[in-house]
């Protein structure tokens, strides 16, 4: 049956260099999360400009398709078209890719592991927030069969934990997917957990951090496990299974085919289990120790100060997907301490964009803005604030600084507070069940989270509100008529270089010289500096600085690439000092490049310039001199 998002699915496809360039793909909240062969072949500013899609990103290792919040069903529709296995990758894929810097790895690694079970984790953990209120209404006791019943569905994903990792890790390392849900079995086997109510025999590291029980031996070695054991435990579950998928790679270029089937997970399972009670689990709960000392450390020298970073930079690292580096943290606090205090002035954040977000919307007289702030506060307010960001407080840049100011004093109030996260519910509004301890129906976390949340929005709203002004759009100008032919109207634009003019169907690269890109000259350019051709606002920069885009005010779309190939550079000689926004002047400095860097490097230092909304206009005449200065009239429009 086919689908709303077909045609929307076909272009992403099409656009990240086809189904041969991807590796894999999962997705989260709002976002597809691609890993591509060659992100160079995907054609980025195609999607940017593509409705349904919010923007794109490219960071830790991932190409980033920013969706909403129907994502779901794009990525469903995505798959079947283009016959992904979601963030599954084959062995001839998985390695075909550029080799990634371990940030990176780490990154894109943590996101594959828990990306697919966030939403069932928030789901279960808003469960838990509502029996808390429940109980603390009276409405139900924990004796009753209604709470005993919901309270399975709340705590037995979190309890179930290593088993529900085990088949994510396993897919993220290319392990059999069963091999991954036995290891974690294992772990959390009744009679294994168990073994920490035997006495004690040896207690190794006593009196440090690092202090270990052996309960148990394994052909005589000890077997060191946590007092709990190892239920809702992360870390080494996660490291198990990278050890196993080891173990099985090396045991499938060994067994013959015959009895590869079952003889394969059976070898694997002999060895990886032992390894991981007597070696992976012991190394899991130390590097768990050392992370929980140092964030205890970090909070405990300052709770105010965590809290104010924490909450002024949240919203800059879901940006670029860097706090994925923080929520394995938050789950193993959870379930080594039954709580989180470390992340949670990032709870302001949120209420902070959307605060900003609703100002904006009561600013702004354009009906399109409005259009895009109505569904983004709706959806800021559940916790979900990509659209918000990356629509409207990002590009207007103000009421994104704004946000992150008001997250940051909400969060050092939520810090102050010493506020609680009891489980891992839903975001926004939902969120507030969650700071219910539903062992005692402590609520004495709520009013410093509420305390936080109003000041944020609060000090967000009233800034922006206050600061946010729309800059005048300069009207579109009649242009005096031509004396031979006063029905035409003429805009001119101004040589943004110094340099020899080249003819556009003399540069080497036929997406310019066949003009599909729009009509215009190329300029070989004697000195460094782009400067703009006309008046306009900035409406497109690549990250790397070669090429620009600008809206001139009288309405013609003008496209400037540096150099032919400079793409490749990757940033390298060129200095942007304009961004996507700004409204500038004919004349003023756009970008700087080092042409040294461009020749050495063996690129082109030709440079087209072009009217990409030609087709509009009857005409665009380039000068006929042979050499042009800086502000010089370089094309006619007519």
């Amino acid at each position: 049956m086919a689908s709303k998002y077909d045609g929307l699915a076909r272009i992403i496809i099409q656009n990240v260099g086809g189904k041969s360039n991807v590796i894999s793909l999962t997705h989260c909240i709002t976002r597809l999360r691609f890993k591509l062969k060659d992100e160079s072949r995907a054609n980025t500013e195609v999607l940017k400009n593509t409705s349904g899609i919010v923007t794109v990103m490219q960071s830790g290792g991932q190409y980033q398709v920013v969706i909403g919040n129907h994502v779901p069903d794009v990525y469903a529709v995505v798959c079947e078209i283009g016959g992904f296995g979601g963030d599954q990758q084959d062995s001839e894929s998985a390695g075909s890719g550029k080799p990634q810097k371990l940030s990176a790895m780490l990154l894109d690694t943590l996101s594959g592991v828990f990306q697919p079970i966030l939403s069932v984790l928030m789901a279960t953990g808003l469960i838990k927030g509502i029996l808390a209120i429940l109980t603390f209404t009276g409405l139900l006791t924990p004796a009753d069969g209604t709470y005993q019943l919901l309270f399975a569905v709340g705590d037995g994903f979190f309890y179930y934990l290593p088993v529900i990792l085990g088949y994510t890790s396993a897919r993220k390392f290319g392990l059999n997917p069963f091999t991954g849900i036995a290891l974690g079995c294992a772990l959390i086997y009744p009679k294994v957990t168990a073994l920490t109510s035997n006495e004690v025999m040896e207690v190794l590291f006593a009196g440090s951090i690092f202090e270990s029980n052996v309960y148990a031996t394994f052909l005589k070695i000890p077997v060191i496990m946590p007092k709990a054991g190892y239920p809702s435990s992360v870390v080494p579950i996660v490291l198990s299974v990278y050890v196993a998928s080891k173990i099985e790679n090396m045991w499938k270029k060994v067994v013959p085919d015959v009895v590869k089937n079952f003889m394969v997970p059976t070898l694997t399972l002999l060895i990886a289990v032992p390894v991981t009670f007597v070696a992976v689990g012991p190394i899991a709960n130390t590097l768990a120790a050392l992370i929980g000392f140092a964030t205890q450390a970090a909070y405990d020298t300052s709770p105010v100060l965590e809290g104010l970073i924490v909450g002024a930079f949240w919203q800059v690292l879901v940006i670029f997907g860097l706090h994925w580096g923080l929520i394995p943290i938050y789950i193993m606090n959870l379930s080594t301490q039954g709580y989180d205090s470390f992340m949670q002035p990032y709870f302001a954040a949120s209420f902070a964009q959307t605060a900003a977000v609703i100002a904006v919307l009561m600013k702004t007289k354009d009906k399109n803005l409005k259009g895009l702030c109505i569904p983004a506060a709706i959806s800021g307010l559940f916790g979900v604030t990509e659209p918000a960001i990356y629509g409207i407080t990002l590009p207007k840049k103000k009421p994104f600084v704004i946000s992150c100011i008001g997250a940051a004093i909400g969060g050092a109030i939520i810090g102050l507070g010493n506020v609680k996260k009891y489980s891992s519910g839903a975001l926004g509004i939902f969120g507030f069940v969650t700071f219910i301890n539903p062992e005692n129906n402590d609520t004495s976390s709520i009013p410093w989270v509420a305390a936080g949340v109003l000041v944020a929005s609060a000090i967000a709203f009233v800034l922006c509100f206050m600061l946010y002004h729309e800059e005048a759009r300069e009207e579109v100008k009649a242009v005096e008529p031509a004396p031979s032919n006063p029905g035409v109207k003429k805009i001119t634009l101004a040589s943004p270089l110094k340099g020899t003019i080249v003819p556009l169907d003399q540069v080497e690269d036929a997406a310019f010289s066949s003009g599909v890109l729009g009509q215009g000259v190329a300029i070989l350019p004697e000195e460094g500096v782009l400067y703009a051709p006309a008046d306009g606002e900035i409406t497109a920069l690549f990250p790397t600085g070669h090429a620009i885009g600008m809206m001139s005010a009288n309405g013609a779309e003008v496209l400037i690439h540096v150099g032919m190939d400079t793409v490749q550079l990757e940033g390298k000689g060129f200095t942007v000092l304009t961004a996507v926004g700004d409204h500038v002047k004919k004349g003023q400095e756009l970008l700087r490049f080092d042409l040294d860097v461009i020749r050495e490097a063996g690129y082109s230092a030709v440079t087209p310039v072009l009217v990409s909304n030609s087709a509009v206009f009857t005409d665009v005449i380039a000068t006929d001199d042979g050499q042009v200065g800086v502000g010089d009239t370089l094309l006619t429009i007519l």
